[in-house]
């Protein structure tokens, strides 16, 4: 049974922010960043927050403060990385897809790289480079063809997925990129697939890498950097405990002698443990073939369960001597993948505070408006003390860039 972040009490929260509500703790923000730091110190990492996982203008500050770069993968992340005190010049600009516009964007603002992931893209930046008068720093995004085992909506680093140039086409690609005038090669990158907690594809990976490193310094082309990408999981239930200090002997051990600076990209294994989702039970209700708990959070609050059947923990705050019973926790939404989670075992009420752990990764950031709905607030605690980091969002503020003409 859960009742305080860090030293202040949930139901505190709930009550003064109401619910659904988005709550972090900075000390676990804080120590799995210095996790990785730690764990990689004799490599000196630039350790790349990746945006898309969180992308609260109060934890990219917190993590800006503590010297992390980060990853983005739209222009829109770029400018939140920069209204954060973020720097461009640790940025590192990922993705499959970047329009001239967020690429222009990009140069001007002075990001470390971009990580490329087709020769059109390649193209394209020399393009927008051309006309701006300025020089692309790149790095292409190499697809190892390593199965990480993961989920298939989640996995990056197979010849089946839209991700990355082939790892046979890397040499001609880079050969490529090295007589387009505009563009400035400076290194390479992969990323195999997100929530792994089996880190032997991760180690895999690097291996093929570097002996792509190799055949390219072969050639006369060397790298700047060396970026392994993310994707180390977290345990939301009965997973494997990744061991990130094992990953960073055996990366440590491969990039002996190397003069390459190394480059991270984690996301989820920054914030995912560190939040939780706080709602509160509307109804209780029993189905003639099962029961389910009805709560004022649902699937635009966390779409992981209906998108991806992820698990969260589930627990009620501050349980009293009630009769557990099984049900699905749902939400209001007219859909029945509404659900936050299915068969839980609970002892709960109409009115209690339920907690839903591990949601500090891909949850808020996912989060949307359906059914009219508006986002929950956010906290960052520290301590005893509680800020608002996001304000709740009102229907007002929905329909602000709406028009209701004929």
């Amino acid at each position: 049974m859960t009742l305080y972040c860090e030293q202040t009490p949930y139901s505190r929260l709930a009550g003064e922010f109401g619910t659904p509500l988005y709550v972090y703790s900075q000390a676990a923000l804080t120590g799995a960043f210095c996790a990785y730091t730690d764990a990689f110190a004799t490599l000196n990492p630039l350790v790349c927050y990746a945006v898309k996982a969180n992308g609260n203008l109060s934890i990219l500050k917190h993590f800006a403060v503590l010297g992390s770069g980060f990853d983005i993968v739209s222009g829109g992340e770029l400018a939140r990385v920069l209204a954060a005190g973020g720097d461009a010049g640790k940025t590192i600009f990922s993705g499959v897809g970047k329009s001239e516009a967020e690429i222009e964007f990009a140069l001007n603002a002075g990001v470390l790289c971009f990580n490329v992931e087709s020769l059109p893209e390649l193209d394209r930046i020399q393009a927008v480079a051309e006309r701006i008068g300025k020089t692309a720093p790149v790095s292409l995004r190499i697809n190892p063809d390593v199965d990480a085992k993961t989920h298939p909506y989640i996995s990056t680093g197979l010849k089946s997925n839209k991700f990355g140039i082939a790892y046979a086409d890397a040499p001609a690609a880079y050969r490529y990129a090295a007589g387009l005038g505009r563009l400035k090669i400076t290194g390479i990158d992969c990323h195999i697939g997100s929530q792994l907690t089996d880190l032997s594809p991760l180690v895999e990976a690097c291996e093929r890498i570097l002996l792509l490193v190799d055949r390219l310094a072969a050639e006369g082309i060397e790298l700047e950097h060396i970026d392994l990408g993310g994707g180390i999981g977290i345990v939301y239930r009965d997973e494997n405990a990744p061991d990130l200090n094992a990953y960073a002997q055996s990366v440590a051990r491969m990039m002996a002698g190397r003069r390459q600076k190394l480059v991270l990209e984690p996301g989820r294994s920054l914030v995912g443990r560190a939040g939780t989702l706080l709602t509160r039970v509307e109804f209780v209700k029993q189905g003639e073939e099962k029961n389910f708990v009805i709560v004022d959070a649902a699937m635009n609050d966390l779409m992981r369960p209906a998108l991806y059947h992820a698990y969260h923990r589930i627990e009620v705050v501050g349980q009293k001597k009630r009769q557990p019973f099984v049900a699905d926790v749902v939400g209001p939404i007219c859909e029945t993948g509404d659900f936050l989670g299915k068969e839980r075992e609970l002892a709960c009420e109409a009115g209690d505070l339920l907690l839903v752990a591990d949601a500090g990764a891909y949850c808020s950031s996912m989060a949307g408006n359906y059914n009219t709905r508006n986002r929950a607030a956010e906290v960052l605690v520290n301590g005893s003390e509680a800020r608002l980091i996001r304000r709740r969002e009102t229907w007002e503020q929905q329909m602000a860039n709406e028009t209701a003409c004929l």
